[in-house]
């Protein structure tokens, strides 16, 4: 079987940790901050770790 790319917009976004885990950034933090709560936008600032099926199809679009 021929070698996969690595999906690069995957690459871009994601993390995978010396463990194996999958890192993902937290969505809505870019605009409209102002009426946000303070502990709303730390929470965003923080990782996300991806399991399931979805962490599969990401290791495969990584070639990990």
């Amino acid at each position: 079987m021929p070698k996969l790319k690595t999906h690069k917009g995957t690459a871009k976004r994601i993390k995978v940790t010396r463990s194996g885990k999958i890192m993902r950034e937290r969505a809505y933090g870019n605009h409209i901050l102002a009426k946000k709560s303070k502990a709303r936008k730390r929470n965003i600032k923080t990782t996300a770790t991806v399991s399931g099926k979805i962490a599969k199809n990401i290791k495969r679009a990584l070639g990990v």
